[in-house]
């Protein structure tokens, strides 16, 4: 990745999917991604000079290119994972699938979270066995990420996955409960078989 990398013009009406379609339009669909997965695998931290500004993908809250140290402090390190794997739902390349689905188990839940629904959007089957574990509230505490992975188990799941599912539909938190309700419908409905 080889810079210098234009400034990101940030205003106020800044959306997630607008910031990383004006980074694709000017750094280029290839860097872009390449960027992404390398804060998604750690190849490539929040503070690193040589790429491109954080606002591009984390907008207003990534503070300005003077504020780079600031992600570099553990206790904030995980934001331009976050915001990694939320830009990898609207520029998506097929090579972005290993690092998404190995980041279904990432120290930061906002990050599996994220993982989560670009497995769900970007339909990588591959994730259904891990998505199935993420929705037991006894491997996975956070009701979000719970939550995320019944939605996405909708999309990538079979057969075989609606128990998780059914299991689901118990789960301490009223959301995962009633993402649960739906996406065992979509499942059903994708696989054409009953699962109730």
């Amino acid at each position: 990745m080889a810079g210098p990398f234009p400034t990101p013009n940030i205003g106020d009406g800044w959306m997630p999917s607008s910031g990383v379609l004006a980074a694709e339009d000017s750094l280029g669909h290839d860097v872009l991604v390449d960027w992404c997965l390398a804060l998604l695998t750690g190849a490539a931290g929040g503070a690193d000079r040589k790429t491109p500004s954080l606002r591009w993908i984390g907008g207003p809250a990534a503070g300005t290119d003077c504020d780079r140290h600031h992600w570099a402090r553990s206790d904030l390190n995980y934001w331009p994972r976050v915001w990694a794997a939320r830009a990898l739902r609207y520029a998506w390349d097929d090579r972005a699938a290993g690092p998404v689905i190995a980041g279904l188990d990432d120290d930061a839940w906002r990050v599996r979270e994220h993982c989560c629904a670009v497995v769900g959007l970007r339909e990588l089957a591959d994730a259904a066995d891990r998505l199935a574990e993420l929705t037991d509230p006894d491997q996975e505490d956070a009701p979000r990420v719970r939550t995320a992975a019944v939605k996405a188990l909708a999309q990538v799941g079979e057969f075989e996955h609606g128990d998780a599912l059914q299991r689901a539909m118990i789960d301490p938190d009223r959301k995962v409960r009633d993402a649960a309700d739906a996406a065992l419908e979509r499942l059903a409905e994708r696989i054409d078989r009953p699962l109730r």
